[in-house]
């Protein structure tokens, strides 16, 4: 490839590395798979990079990170039915919904719900659209108005918002509750 983006490689995505490896171990459950995993990552960051420079490089990376071991996560949840002799063996995958997991999972939602909620007005309408309804960076910004590069900072900020809530570092910003995103939510434009 150029000579460019090897240089831009080098300065802005191989200085990540230490970080990144250790993002992969806290992520995967197997540490065996952890370099290949870091190969992975930068094959995909290149590739994307030859045909067009990311604005947040660090962003880039570890969403890619993100989103590869989400992919693999999926896949290997995914159990073929030839690869089981005996069926009644799958029953042992099976998790019981124990009356703490359910309340668990409904106070973490509950978190989930306040912090969403005291997000910035644009920040939460772009992780909305991103991630709950799974619209593409294009069609976010073409649904709001916005330019691409804009919905990539709004998404990065309010990401990072909700992660500095959930690992107690920050108290997500005091901002109305979203009252206005439910008619967004529900396919209508909000006023």
């Amino acid at each position: 490839m150029s000579s460019a983006v090897d240089e831009w490689f080098v300065q802005h995505i191989l200085i990540h590395e230490t970080a990144l490896v250790a993002y992969l171990r806290r992520c995967w459950p197997n540490p065996d798979d952890v370099h290949d995993l870091r190969q992975e990552v930068y094959a995909r960051v290149y590739e994307s990079a030859s045909r067009q420079l990311p604005d947040i490089p660090r962003a880039f990376l570890f969403s890619t990170a993100n989103h590869l071991v989400t992919d693999r996560i999926r896949r290997s949840r995914v159990v073929s039915i030839e690869a089981v002799g005996d069926p009644d063996a799958l029953l042992v995958l099976v998790e019981e919904c124990t009356p703490e997991r359910w309340m668990g999972g409904r106070q973490l939602l509950a978190r989930l719900t306040h912090a969403f909620d005291r997000l910035p007005d644009r920040c939460r309408e772009v992780v909305w659209l991103r991630r709950v309804q799974e619209l593409s960076q294009k069609e976010v910004a073409v649904h709001l108005g916005i330019s691409e590069k804009t919905v990539e900072k709004h998404m990065a900020k309010g990401i990072r918002l909700l992660a500095d809530y959930f690992h107690g570092s920050a108290a997500p910003p005091l901002a109305a509750p979203a009252t206005a995103l439910k008619s967004t939510r529900d396919g209508q434009q909000a006023d």
